[in-house]
């Protein structure tokens, strides 16, 4: 080989490496072009808000899951009195209640903050359900059905037995107990006994006046976000406190007014009540939904409830409202544009994706006139991206192209063994508990089907103010009791016992296999730009040197 070929093959060799290296730029820019990165860093500031337990298992759920958007909502639940007062004096950034400032609650006006402060923007539905613990003959009760009549007297000390003719009468296929009755209620001011109260007044007047002249106040009793106490009500703080009171052994006979997010965590059953058209409904997110189409949207979206009381509708859950969350619409020394960015883009998400899970959790999605209203709302916020909040973009499970309430519409008849004096009693779950037929009294399994949005959990979660990236959404366990835990400033999941353990972190474009999968490729393709040409370059070297 003379000296002008081996030159023409080392000149040949360098553009074989040149040319590898190339080709490994390339497919290292491809994977890394589709591996799994987060969504583009917002400058989002920590938000803080306290209020509603009613709602507390939805926000919690939806301020883990924007954690993956670089959001840190922080969420007390101190109940709606406490949390409308923090927000008052300016010690959060935003409240949550199912109360609204300047009602009277036994005669005391409670004023808000100074006009055109804030707003109130609808946030989840939901039914007050009345959950309970009851058994024969070891194995648990799952289809209790009570009147609105049978109710006011069990809360008020007017039943105080299981096995009352009263009760049997509503029961007919359950030979229930001789067993006393244990009306828990809860012991801080909330807007759950707000709900519960201002049914009580509007339909059961005389019963409720009669209790609470009992308990020395003043009638007409009216609402009150502050059950009054006398004997044998129980009193119990917050409402994990009032569904983990009836939830144990040793609490047998008892019976609550609480979200039906808390009693399908705890895998106990609720109550079918009697509706206006004569049947026992559960609080379903479709029965809910139904019931909610009656109810009287004021001006500023606080919610009138005396036409959802006697809706007419078989399908109809009557102690079905809404909650909402009072947000600031002025700036002021804790809160600044900076944090209202940050408040307008997690509003955007619970009102559109987060509605997905909405059925799993025990809530009933928002209705679509909600959510646009809300979105009005949200554009009242200082420093809120308002360009970005596009109904069209809103992936919300009870929209339809014409604007109906596709979850009302499609609600299914009750049966007619849950009829008022139809063929029997149906043995059907309540709330997706098992029968007492199969159910060996060790509590009731949580149902995993509870209406729309039921399946829906991880479908594409919505960038906040943004076109969706197809981000899951954040997991729940199935019927896990999610007022068991919140998220410390380092975002770690932490219980009410104080257990810590770390944030699951959320996929955000592919699933976790394929991003395994892809990361361990462009790694090795990484290694082989590095690695790859010195070692083509010193075989090339070897080849020349062995000419």
């Amino acid at each position: 080989m003379t000296v002008r070929d081996h030159l023409n093959d080392r000149r040949r060799g360098s553009g074989r490496a040149a040319g590898l290296m190339a080709v490994l730029t390339v497919l290292f820019t491809v994977v890394v072009g589709f591996a799994p990165t987060a969504t583009a860093a917002e400058d989002y500031v920590p938000i803080t808000g306290s209020g509603s337990s009613w709602s507390f298992n939805a926000i919690d759920q939806w301020r883990k899951n924007v954690l993956q958007y670089g959001m840190r909502v922080t969420y007390s639940d101190t109940g709606s009195t406490t949390g409308r007062n923090q927000f008052k004096v300016s010690q959060v950034d935003f409240a949550v209640s199912e109360i609204p400032y300047g009602l009277t609650d036994a005669g005391v006006t409670d004023y808000g903050p100074p006009a055109g402060s804030y707003a109130y923007m609808p946030i989840v539905a939901g039914g007050t359900s009345l959950m309970y613990n009851l058994k024969i003959g070891g194995q648990r009760v799952t289809n209790l059905r009570l009147s609105g009549d049978l109710v006011a007297k069990l809360f008020t000390g007017v039943i105080t037995n299981w096995s009352d003719p009263a009760i049997k009468a509503e029961n007919p296929g359950l030979n229930l107990p001789a067993r006393k009755v244990i009306p828990v209620v809860r012991g801080d001011g909330s807007g759950s006994t707000a709900q519960f109260t201002n049914w009580l007044a509007s339909r059961h007047t005389g019963i409720w006046d009669n209790y609470c002249r009992k308990a020395g106040r003043s009638t007409p009793c009216g609402f009150t976000s502050n059950f009054p106490v006398v004997d044998p009500v129980i009193p119990q703080d917050k409402s994990y406190g009032v569904s983990n009171y009836v939830r144990q052994d040793q609490a047998e006979g008892a019976i609550t007014y609480v979200e039906y997010s808390y009693a399908k965590g705890a895998g106990f059953p609720v109550a079918k009540l009697l509706n206006e058209a004569g049947y026992y409904v559960a609080p379903t997110p479709e029965a809910v939904a139904v019931a909610l189409l009656k109810a009287q949207i004021r001006q500023d979206l606080t919610q009138e409830l005396g036409q959802v009381y006697v809706d007419g509708d078989k399908r109809t859950y009557p102690l079905s409202s809404y909650s909402y969350m009072i947000l600031p619409t002025q700036t002021n020394q804790r809160f600044t544009t900076e944090k209202g960015k940050t408040l307008g883009a997690f509003s955007y998400y619970f009102l559109c994706e987060g509605q997905q899970q909405a059925g799993r959790l025990g809530f009933s999605p928002l209705p679509i006139n909600l959510v646009q209203a809300g979105l009005e709302q949200v554009r009242r916020i200082p420093g809120a991206q308002v360009n970005n909040l596009d109904i069209k973009k809103c992936n919300n499970p009870t929209f339809s192209t014409d604007g109906t309430n596709t979850l009302a519409k499609n609600a299914p008849m009750p049966k007619e063994c849950d009829r008022k004096g139809g063929p029997g009693q149906c043995e059907d779950a309540t709330g997706g508990a098992t029968t007492p037929t199969k159910n060996t009294g060790g509590g009731a399994k949580a149902g995993t089907n509870t209406g729309a949005g039921a399946n829906n959990a991880g479908a594409g979660a919505a960038q906040p103010g943004a076109a969706a990236p197809g981000a899951a959404a954040g997991p729940a366990a199935e019927g896990g009791p999610a007022a068991e835990e919140t998220v410390d400033e380092n975002g770690n999941v932490v219980n009410r016992a104080g257990q810590s353990a770390s944030a699951v972190p959320v996929s955000v474009d592919l699933p976790a296999d394929d991003n395994f999968l892809l990361i361990v490729v462009a790694v090795v393709l990484l290694l082989a730009l590095v690695v790859g040409p010195p070692l083509v370059a010193r075989l090339l070297n070897r080849r020349g040197g062995q000419v």
